[in-house]
């Protein structure tokens, strides 16, 4: 249903209005439903153009009830999390706190981290620091960090892990490359940004990102959640299917310690909470313009990722750039994508049932989701020749 942004939603597990809004914009609401039929439980979309709003869902909400995913529902937003980080640490920057260039080991000594490697370095994947999730050699061999896949993952959910260990981790494996030399996407840069953020400034992560974004920007659902495993009413679930000695298995992951993302992509928001930060940092409400600039200017050696500071950068290929930084993880993916003036945004929130579908085969069906719903929305409906690569998921 189209309205103003201002419209008002309730606390229910379904929004009244999704189901006539999907009347009124087939196009996405075929979307979305195609996008469940191929292997997801639920999704929640919003759509945001020039003061315009579209929210709808499909799917459920939990397995074994037929209630659809809340469209004002809470959800994991994996990856995403960094554009908030990078955008927290280049507020520091315009506020004197530190520099962009600065080395993060005079801020961070006690890691032993290569003096060459610098903030602009962490928030744009080229400091080479291996990823704590693992890495993938050219060949495709896994070199492993914590665990990351099946029951030992699944296990290790109601482990607390502190950042500064899975900063060691990461440290006592090899550096994927010279510092500055090439680009690779690791989660470990974002965790030495909380720590580079909490050490500047003398206070959690949590109360400067309430300073800096969430207070100002009214952003009341949106929650750091550290290592509690609780997920805020209301929500849909999550699912993470996956073989244990040959057997399947089905873990609901809904309730889960995040620690072990840390702040590379703990955080739980919302749909509009999501969209009112994007618009706002497009807008020039959060940094100074020429800070954006450089959060918006990829770096070369991302190659066809076109990552800039927390941020990948897409041509649409009709003479547009979009802007977005997705994410996903057992049993949770988020979108989040934007114009560069903020005027039309897409957010939305998947979560995974108990479809038999392993990690490659569920990032392919997240990526053709981005295509099919960024086509719709930014590309009036008609597919470019070449889509942009899938980067942006944990692990």
């Amino acid at each position: 249903m189209w309205t103003l942004e201002a419209m008002n939603e309730t606390n229910s597990v379904n929004h009244d209005s999704a189901t006539t809004s999907g009347q009124e914009r087939p196009e996405l609401q075929a979307a979305i439903q195609d996008i469940v039929d191929s292997g997801f439980a639920g999704m929640q979309l919003r759509v945001n153009e020039q003061g315009r709003e579209w929210v709808g869902s499909a799917g459920v909400r939990k397995l074994g009830e037929t209630a659809k995913p809340p469209t004002n529902g809470h959800f994991r937003i994996a990856s995403t999390t960094k554009t908030l980080v990078a955008t927290a640490v280049l507020q520091l920057v315009a506020e004197g706190a530190i520099g962009l260039d600065d080395p993060v080991a005079d801020t961070l000594p006690e890691f032993g981290l290569d003096g060459r490697v610098t903030v602009r370095m962490l928030l744009q994947h080229t400091s080479g620091v291996f990823n704590f999730t693992g890495e993938f050699d050219p060949d495709g061999t896994l070199l492993p960090g914590i665990p990351a896949l099946g029951q030992e993952y699944v296990d290790a959910l109601s482990h607390t892990y502190q950042p500064q260990d899975l900063v060691r981790l990461a440290l006592s494996k090899p550096a994927r490359f010279e510092p500055g030399t090439d680009w690779g996407y690791s989660n470990t840069n974002y965790v030495l940004a909380r720590l580079l953020i909490e050490k500047v400034t003398g206070r959690t992560i949590a109360a400067e990102m309430q300073r800096l974004i969430l207070h100002p920007l009214g952003m009341s659902n949106t929650v750091l959640p550290d290592a509690s495993p609780e997920i805020p009413h209301p929500h849909a679930h999550g699912y993470y299917w996956y073989e244990d000695a040959g057997r399947p298995k089905v873990a609901d992951v809904t309730r889960m310690n995040p620690s072990w993302a840390s702040s590379s992509a703990d955080m739980i928001s919302t749909t509009k909470d999501l969209h009112t930060f994007i618009s706002a940092l497009m807008g020039g409400r959060l940094l100074p313009a020429p800070l954006l600039a450089e959060m918006r200017t990829p770096h070369p050696k991302s190659g066809d990722f076109r990552y800039g500071l927390g941020l990948f950068v897409e041509d649409t290929g009709r003479g547009g750039t979009v802007v977005h930084h997705n994410g996903g993880f057992a049993g949770w993916a988020a979108m989040m994508y934007s114009t560069l003036d903020g005027g039309t945004t897409l957010t939305a929130s998947l979560t995974l049932g108990d479809a038999e579908l392993d990690f490659t085969t569920v990032a392919k069906a997240f990526e053709q989701a981005k295509q099919r719903l960024v086509t719709e929305v930014f590309h009036g409906g008609k597919a470019d020749e070449t889509p942009a690569p899938a980067a942006d998921t944990t692990p």
